[in-house]
C-alpha cells in the first residue's frame, strides 16, 4: 500500500481497546489508572509483568497472587473437572433435588466410586 505521494504507508496498528498515559514519579514509580487496573483484573498487592518486544511494544499482564492453601483449586486436574462440570451443566446433564436429604439419598444409591 502506498500513499498518494508514492511513499509507503506506515503499518496500521489496530486501535487499542483502552489507552492511558501516566507520569513516572520519583524512584521510577507510577500509578496505574483505575480503568487499566480493572482491565487487568488486579488490585493492591497483585503482581504485574512487563514484556518488552524488539519493536518497543510493551505488554503488561496482571497476576493475582493465590494463597498457598487455595492453590489446589488451580491445578490442571481440578480446572479440567471444573470445565467438565460447566459443560455438563450447560448441556442440561445433571440431577436436580428438592432437598439436601434427597441429594444424599441419590448419591448413596449410586454407591462408592471405590466399589
Amino acid at each position: 500500500m502506498e500513499h498518494a505521494k508514492g511513499t509507503p504507508a506506515a503499518k496500521m496498528e489496530p486501535e487499542p481497546r483502552l489507552r492511558a498515559r501516566v507520569k513516572v514519579r520519583p524512584k521510577a514509580q507510577l500509578t496505574l489508572p483505575e480503568e487499566i487496573r480493572r482491565a487487568l483484573h488486579i488490585g493492591e498487592g497483585d503482581e504485574v509483568e512487563f514484556a518488552v518486544q524488539n519493536d518497543g511494544t510493551v505488554t503488561i499482564r496482571g497476576y493475582v497472587s493465590i494463597p498457598t492453601d487455595q492453590a489446589w483449586f488451580f491445578t490442571p486436574e481440578w480446572l479440567a473437572g471444573e470445565r467438565e462440570a460447566d459443560e455438563d451443566i450447560a448441556a442440561g446433564r445433571g440431577t436436580v433435588h428438592e432437598s439436601a436429604e434427597d441429594m444424599f439419598d441419590h448419591l448413596d444409591s449410586l454407591g462408592s466410586a471405590d466399589e
